[in-house]
């Protein structure tokens, strides 16, 4: 049961917690795309570095096999090759054999062939032989290299600024939907039972979720409507024979046991009468009847129905001003009267009233003021219990709030529910209970 002192809004609670998924995973997303963006830069670039080499290593292989060509039918060296040159790679200064060799210099020394280099070399002739070689010079290619990873490393934050809102907008799409699932979530927990998600786009995950949300609902509202029908036959059922029993406690000779067992069935009557009304409230089946009536009046009447010693304490307004203590004569402005059922009423105050001497101390007392009905007793005060989820049926809270069936605050509650007025139940700070119950304007 939802506490009964403010409404129970479960989702608002949640909404923080939606949101900040929706940031989550758009966070995630952004953080997985810079992982991307980052891993396939790394890739391209050692590929297109790896490339570079490859081709640069096939132009010098084949500059060497031509050059040697020439050499050895012309004696002369082609543009580009050199014999014996001093800048030689010493991996390559020194072959075994005649065959072709490649190497790569990443040395950068100043002048033309400033940059990284491939060489190539093969000796002219046998052992000890001259060795000719060809140098490719990479500085374009690798030139070219870098301003694609300036293009790579200005375009990814380009991109991502442009991906992050479509993350965001799709993580949104995501909270809207488990939001509406959460907010059905607490409208059932607030005791809405008619509430449902609905139908929700898409078949996944959420979707499931949604329809299990009003699955549950449904078989909830199912088994809560089979047991308020149940408690309302067994409480019709017993409404005759109760009847029939108090009847005939009257054929009983005066004596003591006459009035022990009238009390008891009397208690009996009142027990099924409170189960027949809380059916309807929870049924409902009730509506109220509005007149407007003199507050004070209304709640004095109550109070004095109910035979308890309780000190009553009216504030009417006359003229703008508030006047302690009984009605005074003269014409009251509209803060004097409310608008509201007037059984109802007198039911919530006396059932407020009597609570408060059950499991209450005297001395107690009622104030009203405005349009506001404040009950309060000098005892131990509420449990927290029932603080914190309201009152519930047959269920007095403590020990030391005393005997009963706990019914009197459960039906005080659906009255004022039905006609719309706020009931709030606390502590006061010196001890005891009080009760305030704030009609609507």
């Amino acid at each position: 049961m939802r506490p009964f002192h403010r409404p129970l809004r479960p989702f608002r609670r949640l909404r923080p917690d939606l949101a900040s998924l929706r940031w989550k995973i758009a966070a995630l997303a952004a953080a997985t795309a810079c992982l991307v963006v980052a891993a396939v830069g790394v890739l391209v670039h050692l590929w297109t570095a790896q490339d570079i080499r490859s081709r640069a290593e096939a132009q010098a292989f084949n500059g060497v096999y031509s050059a040697m060509d020439d050499y050895r039918r012309t004696g002369t060296l082609a543009d580009g090759a050199e014999l014996d040159p001093a800048d030689l790679p010493a991996a390559l200064r020194h072959p075994a054999d005649d065959k072709r060799h490649t190497a790569y210099d990443g040395h950068v020394d100043a002048g033309a062939n400033a940059g990284p280099t491939t060489w190539a070399a093969q000796r002219t002739g046998g052992p000890g032989s001259r060795v000719l070689a060809v140098r490719v010079n990479m500085s374009n290619d690798f030139h070219t290299l870098r301003q694609l990873d300036v293009t790579m490393a200005v375009a990814s934050p380009a991109a991502l600024a442009a991906a992050a809102p479509l993350a965001v907008y799709g993580a949104g799409l995501l909270a809207r939907r488990l939001r509406r699932v959460s907010e059905t979530a607490g409208r059932i927990s607030a005791g809405d039972l008619d509430a449902r998600t609905g139908p929700t786009k898409g078949r996944d995950e959420v979707a499931d979720i949604a329809a299990t949300v009003d699955l549950m609902a449904d078989s909830l509202g199912q088994r809560l409507r089979t047991e308020r029908q149940f408690t309302a036959d067994v409480a019709h059922e017993l409404r005759t024979p109760v009847g029939g029993l108090l009847a005939a406690v009257d054929l009983l000779p005066p004596g003591e046991t006459e009035d022990l067992l009238r009390a008891r069935v009397r208690d009996l009557r009142d027990l099924v009468e409170d189960l027949l009304e809380i059916s309807r409230l929870d049924a409902g089946a009730e509506q109220p009847i509005r007149a407007r009536v003199p507050l004070g009046a209304v709640v004095s009447e109550a109070v004095t129905r109910t035979g308890l010693d309780t000190e009553v304490t009216v504030a009417e307004v006359i003229g703008g001003e508030d006047i302690g203590g009984e009605v005074i004569g003269g014409e009251a402005d509209a803060a004097r009267t409310v608008e509201t059922d007037p059984r109802r009423l007198e039911r919530i105050v006396g059932n407020l009233v009597v609570n408060a001497h059950r499991h209450g101390d005297t001395p107690v007392r009622v104030t009203v003021e405005g349009r506001t009905v404040v009950v309060r007793d000098h005892g131990p005060g509420f449990p927290k219990d029932l603080l914190l989820h309201g009152p519930r049926r047959f269920h007095t809270g403590a020990t030391e709030r005393g005997s009963g069936h706990g019914l009197g605050l459960t039906i005080a509650l659906g009255q004022s529910r039905l006609l719309g007025a706020e009931l709030r139940l606390e502590n006061a700070p010196d001890g005891g209970a009080v009760a305030t119950l704030r009609l609507p304007d």
